[in-house]
């Protein structure tokens, strides 16, 4: 909910152009960036249809679609383990329109990088010049993912022009089409930077059947590039699990180096390609689908003409049944490599999203990767000296990153520190939402690292003044304010004067700020603030809800049977009881309406459940074992699926179940089970369950997010340990904050109800 809110209440109040978001000023592009500012379609995540498609036929013409997208081809493909399938018929009197669009995910690029267009194309039989489709491109004419308007198109020219003569079958031939020569049919000029789809439609009307299979779509620059420098990759290893292989490897990515080739082997028969990898990533995951197999696996690394270097030396796998307990140590391990490996190369931050903009680091996600950290560390995933010397690095680059009244931004420059108003021009100052986050981890850390050792010592003394730095206080405006305002800009100041009110995501800023030992806020603001009683508050509630049970903070009603005694509606989106209490134990917060956080938590997991049970929207893949109503970037942006009819889209997002693990550890074990065991060949990869699934729209995210996977890693080990609990609760300055908070609570009578 955070970032959604945060994006419309930015740009409401200030509409930003493009240059906003290409964020000038920055480091160089590095490995995933770069890439994608050059490939348009390498592979599908959907193993059936391609969801970044589209195929339209009027007849008597027709077009081979699955739910009106391009089929996936898995028999025939160059860049491992499937292409795209556009099989027609072209009738007199029909048409039909093909699309190949570019990928979206968060934080992409906004620009692609080159002039020529290069696709390969297949055909099982040879097809005559003149009965080739017809080609044309389109853009985004704003240059965004989503344009505000309509992009411009080319005229249609036929695509024998680049096949040059007939094409023959049953033989990959690459097309190089230089974009700058097709002229625009649309209003304004097309420009080739902001390239967003690939348009095949009907040519000439032969009435025969014809098939043409599309891969490795990518835009190059004019130039021939420079001869390749590749080598085999080194130190290959193949670690087995219940369902699933995971590869790790070593490997030099210079000049020319494009992607990974992964090869397998199973039962002694011969090599052959599974799948690639991105630059920068030296892990895959193989999921097999069943325990008691034996594989074995060879690397090479690939130019962008999918040319290979001399392959690895072989590894071999196998996996193994595992019992609960390994799974979940399992699931944590393969989550936490998104802070470990996937980390910022300068900074150690955790990235908003894998894939996105390499440069982008996160304030939040952050916070969350440290306790991540903190997991692994005590799990053994990592040694108690590599946990310390990351977190050294992390608190390196926050003693020197921009601090507006001790408070960081929510994006931050991986190499620089800068800050990144990725929201527009009014988001170039301080979060403090984000920053609660980032010191909940530290605070964490500083307990868990709090050895009798000069390291461990000299960490907790720079973690406690970058904790007694954060100006909580300036956060309310002035000394008569009920509320804490969320952005502060040394040129906007408080124009965007957002109030945190709850019941959401921000209740860790007021736990936070009235522990604060040198920049207090008066207890009383939990309940002037957070829990306010007053129309603002009121109106708030409502408004971001769209209904007024718990409109007052209180609600007391009973959904499916469960009581809730706090929160908007159902509950909310399953992130308000993950993120504030991955080191704020809920079992020791009380206040006016509730005895018990932890109790209510779980029931807003269980109300959760219930709804997705009931499915009143009717959509796929609803059940008692899937089921986790929470943000992520789905099939239409970022979005908070939550319980209620305005916010219920059908897309599950796997970390809603599996963050709530010490609230209903049954209902979430069978729910990762289902994730893992049944659905794991589209839902597992290489930092263990994907973000979010929607198959009433055949929607699988090819992306993480950082503030899913960690809240995944830390909230199973609370389950299982508490550890980071009680390394949390274990700083003094909170144990006063919570008795400060306790003698309000006390103080009060009876507390006003919520709406009957």
């Amino acid at each position: 909910m955070a970032q959604r809110r945060k994006t419309r209440i930015l740009r409401k109040c200030l509409l930003v152009g493009p240059a906003a978001l290409i964020l000038l000023g920055a480091s160089a592009a590095q490995a995933q960036t770069e890439y994608y500012r050059h490939v348009v379609f390498d592979n599908s995540a959907q193993k059936d249809l391609y969801f970044y498609s589209s195929a339209t036929a009027v007849s008597p013409s027709t077009l081979d679609n699955v739910a009106n997208k391009l089929p996936v081809e898995t028999a025939h493909f160059r860049t491992p383990p499937n292409a795209l399938r556009i099989a027609w018929t072209s009738q007199a009197g029909g048409a039909w329109d093909a699309e190949i669009h570019l990928m979206n995910f968060p934080n992409r690029y906004p620009e692609m990088s080159g002039r020529t267009l290069s696709l390969w194309v297949y055909s099982p039989t040879p097809i005559l010049a003149a009965d080739l489709p017809n080609f044309q491109l389109s853009d985004a004419s704003d240059g965004l993912q989503v344009a505000t308007q309509p992009g411009s198109f080319t005229q249609p020219v036929s695509l024998a022009r680049y096949v040059k003569g007939d094409l023959p079958g049953q033989t990959w031939v690459q097309l190089r089409i230089p974009m700058g020569d097709l002229a625009s049919a649309s209003v304004y000029p097309f420009h080739p930077e902001h390239l967003q789809s690939l348009i095949f439609s009907q040519g000439r009307a032969d009435g025969a059947a014809h098939s043409l299979v599309v891969d490795d779509v990518r835009v190059q620059d004019e130039a021939a590039p420079a001869a390749p420098v590749l080598t085999a990759p080194d130190h290959l290893s193949a670690k087995g699990y219940d369902r699933h292989i995971t590869l790790s490897w070593d490997a030099r990515e210079q000049s020319g180096f494009d992607h990974y080739v992964i090869y397998r082997s199973m039962d002694g028969g011969p090599f052959a390609p599974i799948g690639i990898q991105l630059p920068g990533v030296r892990r895959f995951t193989d999921f097999i689908g069943q325990s008691g197999k034996q594989a074995q696996y060879k690397i090479a690394e690939a130019d962008a003409a999918n040319d290979i270097s001399a392959m690895s030396a072989p590894a071999q796998g196998a996996t193994h049944a595992m019992n609960d307990n390994e799974l979940l140590t399992m699931l944590q391990e393969e989550a936490f490599h998104y802070y470990w490996e996937g980390a910022g190369q300068h900074s150690g931050m955790a990235h908003e999203n894998l894939p996105g903009d390499d440069r982008i680091v996160a304030t939040a996600a952050s916070g969350f990767g440290i306790m991540a950290l903190i997991a692994g560390t005590d799990r053994g995933f990592i040694t108690r000296d590599q946990g310390r010397t990351r977190i050294e690095k992390i608190v390196t680059f926050l003693e020197k990153a921009p601090k507006y009244h001790g408070a960081w931004s929510h994006y931050m420059n991986d190499a620089t520190g800068e800050t990144m108003p990725l929201f527009g021009q009014l988001d170039n100052g301080a979060d403090i939402l984000e920053t609660s986050y980032l010191i909940q981890g530290l605070l964490t850390a500083r307990q868990y690292f709090g050895r009798d050792d000069p390291r461990e010592k000299a960490l907790y003394s720079r973690i406690t003044r970058l904790w007694e730095g954060v100006e909580w206080d300036w956060y309310r405006q002035n000394d008569t304010s009920n509320f804490l305002y969320w952005h502060w800009s040394p040129q906007w100041g408080f124009q965007i004067h957002h109030p945190l009110i709850g019941l959401n995501e921000t209740m860790e800023v007021y736990l936070l700020a009235i522990s604060s030992p040198t920049h207090p806020v008066p207890a009383a603001m939990y309940y002037s603030g957070w829990a306010g009683q007053n129309d603002t508050a009121y109106s708030y509630r409502a408004g971001w809800s769209g209904q007024t049970d718990g409109d007052h903070y209180a609600n007391g009603k009973t959904y499916y049977g469960i009581k809730l005694d706090v929160g908007v509606g159902t509950g909310g989106p399953l992130f308000f009881t993950h993120y504030a209490f991955l080191g704020f134990d809920p079992h020791a917060l009380r206040d006016k309406y509730t005895a018990s956080y932890f109790a209510n938590n779980r029931n807003i997991a269980l109300i959760n459940r219930a709804w997705v049970i009931d499915n009143p929207g009717h959509f796929k893949g609803y059940g008692p074992d899937a089921w986790g109503l929470t943000a992520s970037f789905g099939y239409k942006g970022y979005s908070t699926p939550a319980p209620d009819k305005l916010n219920d889209e059908g897309t599950i997002t796997l970390t809603g179940a599996l963050s709530s693990f010490p609230y209903t550890p049954a209902e979430s074990m069978t729910a990762f089970k289902h994730y893992y065991r049944d659905l794991g060949a589209d839902l597992w990869g290489i930092y263990g369950p994907r973000d979010n699934y929607n198959p009433s729209q055949h929607w699988i995210s090819s992306h993480y997010m950082g503030l899913n996977q960690a809240p995944i890693v830390a909230m199973v080990e609370n389950y299982r340990t508490g550890l980071l609990w009680k390394n949390f609760m274990s700083n003094p300055e909170i144990a006063k904050g919570l008795a400060k908070l306790n003698a309000e609570t006390d103080k009060g009578a009876n507390p006003p109800a919520g709406r009957p």
